[in-house]
């Protein structure tokens, strides 16, 4: 009994150690091995090297594009409406700052993956060389405090607003989030989708409002202002109000609505709308292509099934086929088409897998059912374990042929759920099979309603 249970705990330990080993190789989750891999044992990195598909550092990345978030918006927000921040906006850009210094100094030890072997470089200072001649400069120099910026900075380069806008570099990883999101299959790639094409017309708007606004406030006069023109005293004016009222007029342009109540009054702005009208050129037509291939992608499925139902109705009229072939055709089709879109098109499933799953799908799914139908009673289970690796499942709608008379039967049919009937002609004889019954050669049999066969 003790021996037995130590054999039944090493199989345990084992199938786990084995699963992690083999979740390392994901596509989420890590490097696929190369052909001459003599192990599939994890990657062993140097000590204080962490592995940048380590969960830990996936969710200080999860963690940092929050930050991101919060520096998209608040970057050109202070670039146009704030010249200095103070108080608590200004102690929030220095924690942010703060914690993306931590992040530069943690990527002095994150391993890459060189694209050139595929493996991970766990080299201290090969990961320093290459983090030190790409990415390092355009780190430091969003990371670093306003406050001493304005004062190591030339007196004409002070504006904390142009300084401020290096904090977009950090957009770079909301693009890579996205990436890993659409491949991820616990989200819906539709939805994962339309939230980025979202965030980048929000974007885009928002940061039009803010350079809008920054136009007028530094203009000489402004009464001769797209927003003085209509609110004298803008200047005035609540925060909350300036700032609604740049969005919507970046909106209304955005989408060429023009209603006419704002518009360019002077040179300045008459540039900005022209490279702002080619730039929504290029948006719309991205936020249209996109759309349009996601909206195509979910209704193609429908729009092929209509075309072959059409197709079958007038091959039916053409050779003008019996009303019950007609029917047959047409059922025939619409099962087809509710198991494409009901997720129960196995046989495709399965052909997409190695042999080794395949097989243990069948196993799971219908060795017990063969197993107790009487043929195979005495059989040896290597000869049932490769049966049930061939077999492959069908269905069948109501009162649709399954074996004619006089037909040489080809296929040995297992009835896994429904029933089936014989008939001569168009007269019932009766239930012929049920669940868990198999047949070979019958006369004449059909479907009673839905069912499956192996």
């Amino acid at each position: 009994g003790e021996g037995g249970s130590g054999v039944v705990g090493d199989a345990h330990a084992l199938e786990r150690e084995m699963s992690r080993d083999g979740s390392h190789y994901s596509l989420s989750s890590g490097i696929l091995p190369s052909l001459g891999a003599r192990s599939n044992r994890r990657v062993k990195l140097r000590r204080f090297i962490i592995s940048p598909y380590d969960r830990r550092y996936r969710l200080w990345e999860t963690f940092l594009i929050v930050l991101v978030v919060y520096s998209a918006w608040v970057s050109p927000f202070e670039f146009g409406f704030i010249r200095i921040p103070t108080g608590g906006l200004a102690a929030t850009d220095n924690a942010v700052n703060a914690i993306f210094a931590v992040d530069i100094i943690l990527t002095f030890f994150v391993a890459y993956l060189d694209r050139l072997t595929y493996l991970l470089e766990d080299d201290p200072k090969r990961i320093a060389w290459r983090y030190t001649t790409s990415w390092l400069v355009l780190d430091v120099a969003s990371t670093i405090p306003s406050e001493i910026a304005r004062r190591i900075l030339p007196s004409k380069l002070r504006s904390y607003g142009f300084f401020n806008m290096l904090r977009l570099w950090r957009l770079r990883r909301v693009s890579s989030l996205f990436a890993r999101l659409e491949k991820d299959r616990h989200f819906n790639y539709f939805w994962v989708r339309c939230a980025k094409l979202i965030c980048v017309t929000l974007f885009a708007v928002h940061c039009a409002a803010c350079f809008y606004y920054l136009i007028a406030d530094r203009y000489p006069d402004p009464k001769e202002t797209w927003i003085g023109n209509t609110m004298p005293d803008f200047h005035s004016k609540g925060l909350w109000i300036r700032y609604v009222t740049s969005v919507y007029w970046s909106i209304t342009t955005l989408t060429t609505v023009g209603y006419g109540d704002y518009h360019a009054e002077n040179i300045r702005e008459m540039i900005f709308n022209i490279f702002y009208m080619f730039f929504n050129l290029g948006l719309t037509a991205y936020l249209i292509g996109n759309m349009t291939n996601l909206v195509v992608h979910g209704t193609s499925r429908t729009r092929k099934y209509r075309d072959t139902i059409q197709a079958a109705t007038s091959f039916a009229l053409r050779n003008q086929l019996p009303p019950r072939l007609q029917d047959q055709m047409i059922s025939h089709l619409s099962l087809k088409f509710r198991t494409d879109s009901e997720g129960l098109q196995q046989q495709e499933t399965l052909d997409a897998l190695p042999k080794a799953i395949r097989s243990s799908i069948s196993q799971y799914l219908f060795l017990n059912l063969v197993q107790n139908i009487y043929l195979f009673q005495g059989v040896s289970n290597d000869l049932i374990f490769q049966l049930v690796s061939e077999m492959k499942a069908e269905y069948f709608p109501p009162r649709e042929d399954v074996i004619l008379q006089n037909e040489a039967p080809t296929d040995f049919y297992i009835l896994v759920s429904g029933s089936v009937g014989i008939s001569r002609g168009s007269k019932w004889r009766g239930t012929w099979c049920r669940t868990g019954g198999w047949s070979g050669q019958v006369r004449r049999g059909y479907w009673r309603n839905w069912g499956s066969l192996l």
